[in-house]
C-alpha cells in the first residue's frame, strides 16, 4: 500500500498530511505567519501518530516546489529531502500554482472559464499563471506587476477566476464583470497528497540531490541605508 507524507510550506500557512492510496488518513494545518520553522516537525509527528504511520511505512514524500515564500519553501524542501535520503524513498514535487488551480477548479462550473492562481510577491506584484478549465497552460508562470489593464485580453472574452493570496489585492483593481474571485483558496496538503499519489503512480520523481525550490525571483537581502 502506497503511503505518502505531504508537506505544504509555500505560504504563511503550514500544513502536512498522510495519504494511503490517495486517501487522506490524517491532516494538520497551522495558520500562523512564519510557523514552518518551528511547527512543521510538530505537525508531522502528530499526523504520523494519528495515522499509526511508522517511518518505514512511507513510500514517498510530496512537497510544493514553489513559487512562494523563500523561507517556507526552503524549510519544506529541506525537510522533504532529508526524510527521503534517510528512508531511501522518492521525492515528488508539485508547483504551488498548479496546486491552487486544481483546488480552484473544484469550485467552478463554467468549463469555458480561465483560472489564474496567484501568490503575493509584495507591493503590487504577484506570482501567477493562467490555465484553461482542463488545466492546460495559457500563460506561463511569471512574476507580474498588477495594474488595471492586467489580463484585459482574457477578460474581454471569457470569465477569469482569480484565486490564492495574491488575488486578494486585485479585487479593487480588476473591475471587469468577467473578473471572478474565489475566496479562501490556499495551498492545501490534502489536495497536494492526492495529486502526489498520481505522480507516484507514474514514477514521476525528482532527483533528490539536485532538486531545489522554484523561487522564480532571487531572494535579495538589502543592507539598511546609512545617513
Amino acid at each position: 500500500m502506497t503511503r505518502l507524507l505531504s508537506l505544504e510550506t509555500s505560504t504563511s500557512i503550514c500544513s502536512a498530511a498522510i495519504h494511503q492510496e490517495g486517501k487522506v488518513l490524517a491532516w494538520r494545518e497551522i495558520r500562523e505567519p512564519r510557523s514552518a520553522a518551528s511547527q512543521l516537525a510538530v505537525i508531522v509527528d502528530a499526523i504520523m501518530k494519528e495515522s499509526a504511520t511508522e517511518p518505514a511505512m512511507l513510500s514517498g514524500i510530496v512537497v510544493t516546489s514553489g513559487p512562494g515564500s523563500y523561507t517556507g519553501l526552503r524549510i519544506g524542501v529541506a525537510t522533504a529531502k532529508g526524510i527521503c535520503v534517510a528512508l531511501n524513498i522518492p521525492l515528488i514535487a508539485i508547483s504551488t500554482l498548479d496546486l491552487l488551480a486544481i483546488q480552484g477548479k473544484t469550485m467552478i462550473a463554467d468549463t469555458n472559464a480561465l483560472l489564474c492562481p496567484m501568490l503575493d510577491a509584495r507591493r503590487m506584484e504577484v506570482y501567477c499563471k493562467v490555465v484553461d478549465f482542463n488545466l492546460n497552460e495559457i500563460e506561463a508562470t511569471q512574476a507580474k506587476i498588477i495594474d488595471a489593464n492586467s489580463f484585459s485580453n482574457y477578460l474581454e472574452s471569457t470569465p477569469v477566476y482569480f484565486m490564492g493570496e495574491g488575488a486578494t489585492k486585485c479585487r479593487t483593481i480588476f473591475t471587469h464583470p468577467n473578473a471572478k474571485f474565489l475566496d479562501e483558496v490556499t495551498p492545501d496538503s490534502v489536495q497536494l497528497g492526492e495529486i502526489g499519489f498520481q505522480k507516484w503512480l507514474q514514477h514521476n520523481f525528482e532527483d533528490i540531490v539536485t532538486f531545489e525550490p522554484y523561487y522564480l525571483k532571487d531572494f535579495l537581502i538589502r543592507k539598511p541605508t546609512t545617513v
